[in-house]
């Protein structure tokens, strides 16, 4: 079964019919059928809330966030020491922000492929890590 951690980046593509949306839309639907496991770090879904918070208000966010609960999405919120170690490990070796390295701890723990289109902050890290990806663009 293939098992994927879900990038905010992923999840607005999908929300907002962005470009690489069909291709989160192929996994979620995977999921759906048990073919996949997705993975979101909470940290991650707070992005994604934040972004429809900001430019749509919060009712449009709170119904999102209703949607994406209905989705077969596992939402982790805890920060295991192992999460913690990873997530602060990527953040002190490489520079990106805060949630970005949550989705990439998620992805190195759990053995997922991260969800993503974010090249600019990834490129570096996929060719001097272990961590999977699955570009969606």
């Amino acid at each position: 079964m293939n098992r994927y951690v879900l990038d905010a980046n992923a999840l607005i593509a999908l929300l907002q019919d962005e470009p690489g949306a069909e291709k989160v839309s192929d996994v979620i639907n995977a999921a759906y059928k048990g073919d996949a496991v997705i993975i979101m770090h909470k940290a991650n879904l707070l992005e994604v809330y934040y972004d429809a918070y900001r430019y749509r208000g919060k009712e449009q966010a709170d119904l999102m966030l209703a949607e994406v609960e209905k989705c077969p999405i596992q939402i982790n919120a805890e920060i295991t020491d192992e999460i913690f170690t990873e997530a602060g490990r990527l953040k002190a070796t490489y520079k990106m922000s805060f949630a970005d390295s949550f989705a990439l701890a998620q992805a190195s723990v759990s053995g997922g492929a991260l969800l993503t289109s974010d090249h600019h902050e990834f490129d570096v890290i996929e060719g001097n890590e272990s961590i999977k990806f699955f570009w969606i663009r």
